[in-house]
């Protein structure tokens, strides 16, 4: 059983370390768009991606080691931290709580940064439309969808040498 709770400590700690990673390439992103970094910040675009994976593949591991504690405890293997905490050694217990609780709070942060950059790069989205749109007359006006992507957008089947002449 002691196996099994280092093991799963030692997942919650390096998914904590790839949550943290992630938030500080949100944080990059964030200042790339307000200082208008494009360059750097199709860069950073790929890393958040990487990242991305990485953390699939920590919280994957972290996964299965809370399974094999909830097997070990003779709780269902979906058992959640809230099942499983208080069935844990009291020393344990603690570290377990605290490691779960940082995470939460972090995938909060995570979250807000996250939709903080979504707007502000669909500001920086808007913003380039309407400095084209006097060079594609007749483009039409942007709606979105339910996901947040524009419907009928696109540029007109004109040239641009059709539209200045």
């Amino acid at each position: 059983m002691k196996d099994h709770l280092q093991n799963l400590v030692e997942a919650l700690r390096e998914e904590l370390k790839e949550y943290s990673l992630l938030l500080a390439l949100l944080g990059q992103q964030q200042e790339m768009v307000i200082h208008r970094q494009t360059q750097d910040l199709i860069q950073c675009v790929s890393r958040l991606s990487s990242q991305v994976e990485v953390l699939a593949g920590t919280r994957l591991e972290r996964e299965q080691r809370q399974r094999e504690v909830a097997r070990a405890l003779s709780l269902p293997e979906n058992a959640s931290f809230a099942a499983l905490i208080p069935q844990l050694p009291g020393e344990y217990q603690p570290l377990v709580e605290a490691l779960v609780g940082e995470t939460n709070d972090l995938l909060q942060r995570i979250q807000r940064r996250a939709r903080q950059n979504h707007i502000l790069l669909t500001r920086v989205t808007d913003l380039m439309q309407r400095l084209l749109d006097p060079f594609f007359p007749g483009s039409q006006s942007r709606t979105y969808n339910d996901e947040g992507l524009v419907l009928g957008a696109g540029f007109p089947q004109r040239s641009l040498y059709d539209a200045v002449s």
